[in-house]
């Protein structure tokens, strides 16, 4: 282990723990090199990471060369461990964020060690930099309680049952272990006291039967079942229990081309991931999270003050909506990928297809919840007339471009996909509406994808108005069923998009030069939620036997723990930040209708 002289450990070598109020990424090497402290989108306390000199981590690993790393989840947890194996020797490390009822109280973390057999020397550093690595704390000991304090009242404490050397902004020691014995190690914020063995003990198993309990819930007994429950455990990860939101990622400044631009935060929640999750977690039998889901949304409605015109493309966590996005220019960035980014600009950008995930989202979970108020039936009529008003205005697209506004197929897409979830959710409950209007708007939009975004001559559809060029979020067409997954003029497309972005499995999301709306320099990776999406599309095509071989050659692509980032590269190596929810909830959907399909059993109407 290299305490000393930190390396940064590339994206796909990482497991994850966290508590449902923020979220640590471990190295199989031992190292904590990114957590945001106490809250996922609070500032960054280690982020080596992103910068292996500056930014601060918490490693806990045995000396020495030749061991052999393996790391792994305990069954149907996020309480992760990594263990070191030679001939003589087994050292286990077990790493875990408390779980605690109240979701307001300090996150701890645990980490314990323990010689299996043999006897090994464990070396230890921990180097907090409290916001995002520009304040390197004072530390003081208090009898093996080593406090880190910063300028602007930042605190942590480190209880450690063993003695460690205090150094200027961090703390490091070596100690033995023989077989048997066990030495522990809790952070947490100022308050923190030390542990028995007794006390770690039974956090650790209210920590795992939370786990074990929560995905004992799941109704999905399908194949790939492994797959299917570590994704499930990576969006509850990614859930604030306080406040039912799902992050995009756990990380931020991961970039989707390595030394290049494209480093974005993903700490925050999209309204385009609502229908994804919702209908991730009904699938999966996670009403009660669906539900929570569904109450943040309603927050976000009410903090844009339930004027569709200020309605964002992202929220807080909390539903807060200022996101404004700095650069970190002391940060080197990972493989020196610059700028390193917190916030996110693309708040403020026009995306027209945020409505129909929106729309998609409530008729979900009033499809599978309770009614709909009459209150909310009135927000919800207010912002369908206003798509009726800008379906038709050029946007920045899913894909957020920085350019500029271009009419595309997927924004018109999802303005059809409100009109219709509107429709059908006021015919269900019988609901007062402007029937005609609403009705004749959905007619206006479908007429204008089909002469407008059809290229006769290359016979599939086109992702701008007269266009040439296909991307992937196409895929969504039948999935949100605008059209017939074996429609010819789909397959035409489906075709064309595995022709032009498709590589072993792999879909791009588009290609640069063929998107002026792309500002940016440098060509990124192969989008990870696209791949899903093509397996679900051919499984809906009743290509079975072919969705079934991409699928697995995808399942090949995740990490040793079955995490996924937001994008592969050319050889399915990571890119992007992680672990990515989008990536997660596509695969527990193409996992979902595969195995239906190859079951043989008669599919319902889907959105």
């Amino acid at each position: 282990m290299k305490t000393d002289t930190q390396t940064t450990a590339v994206i796909d070598k990482h497991g994850i723990i966290g508590n449902l109020r923020t979220c640590a990424l471990v190295t199989v090497e031992g190292a904590i090199d990114f957590l945001c402290w106490p809250n996922l989108d609070s500032p960054a306390i280690f982020s080596s990471l992103l910068d292996a000199k500056r930014g601060g981590y918490f490693a806990v690993a045995p000396l020495g060369e030749g061991w052999r790393a393996i790391q792994h989840y305990l069954p149907d947890t996020n309480v992760l461990q990594t263990r070191w194996l030679s001939d003589e020797t087994m050292v286990e490390l077990t790493d875990f964020i408390a779980i605690n009822e109240d979701d307001e109280a300090s996150p701890l973390i645990v980490r314990q060690i323990t010689l299996i057999y043999g006897e090994a020397t464990i070396k230890l550093h921990c180097s907090p930099r409290f916001n995002y690595a520009t304040d390197v704390p004072e530390v003081k000991e208090d009898k093996r309680a080593y406090h880190f304090k910063g300028k602007k009242g930042a605190a942590l404490t480190l209880a450690s049952s063993e003695t460690l050397q205090v150094k200027k902004g961090l703390v490091e020691g070596a100690f033995s272990l023989k077989a048997g014995e066990t030495a522990t190690f809790v952070l947490g914020d100022s308050k923190v006291k030390h542990a028995t063995l007794k006390q770690v003990a039974a956090m650790r198993q209210r920590t795992l039967a939370y786990w074990q309990n929560w995905v004992g819930q799941s109704k999905y007994s399908g194949r790939w079942r492994e797959a299917v429950t570590r994704s499930s455990l990576v969006l509850k990860l990614l859930t604030s229990q306080r406040y039912g939101s799902i992050a995009a990622a756990a990380t931020f400044g991961l970039p989707e081309l390595p030394g290049g631009e494209r480093n974005w935060d993903y700490r925050a929640t999209w309204l385009r991931d609502a229908s994804f999750s919702c209908y991730a977690l009904i699938r999966l039998g996670y009403v009660e999270e669906a539900k929570a889901f569904g109450a943040w949304i309603g927050s976000c409605m009410e903090n844009s003050k339930f004027d569709p015109k200020k309605l964002q493309v992202m929220y807080r966590l909390d539903s807060g909506t200022d996101l404004t996005e700095e650069e970190l220019p002391h940060l080197a960035g990972y493989l020196n990928s610059r700028p390193v980014r917190k916030g996110n600009e693309a708040y403020k950008q026009l995306q027209l297809d945020i409505y129909g995930e929106l729309m998609d989202a409530v008729y979900l979970t009033t499809k599978y919840g309770d009614n709909i108020s009459h209150r909310a039936w009135g927000h919800v009529m207010r912002l369908v007339d206003y798509v009726c008003e800008i379906w038709d205005s050029p946007d920045a697209g899913i894909w957020e471009m920085r350019g500029e506004p271009e009419n595309f197929l997927y924004s018109r897409l999802m303005c059809w996909v409100a009109l219709d979830r509107a429709l059908r959710l006021g015919a269900k409950r019988s609901l007062s509406m402007p029937f005609a209007r609403w009705e004749a708007t959905r007619q206006k939009i479908r007429d204008d994808i089909w002469h407008n975004f059809w290229n006769e001559k290359l016979g599939h559809f086109t992702s701008t108005r007269n266009g040439s060029d296909v991307d992937g979020s196409m895929l969504l067409m039948p999935l949100f069923r605008f059209i017939g997954a074996k429609d010819p003029d789909w397959l035409a497309t489906l075709e064309a998009i595995r022709t032009k972005l498709m590589r072993d499995g792999m879909v791009r999301r588009y290609l640069q030069e063929e998107t002026p709306a792309d500002s940016l320099q440098g060509e990124e990776g192969y989008f990870a939620p696209c791949s899903f999406w093509y397996v679900e599309c051919l499984a809906r095509a009743d290509f079975v036997e072919e969705a079934r071989i991409e699928f697995e050659k995808l399942l090949h692509y995740a990490n040793h723990l079955g995490l996924y980032a937001e994008e592969f590269d050319e050889r399915g190596f990571p890119l992007g930040n992680f672990p990515q929810a989008l990536t997660h909830l596509a695969l527990i959907s193409a996992a979902f209708y595969l195995d239906k399909k190859m079951s043989g059993n008669q599919q319902t109407w889907q959105p």
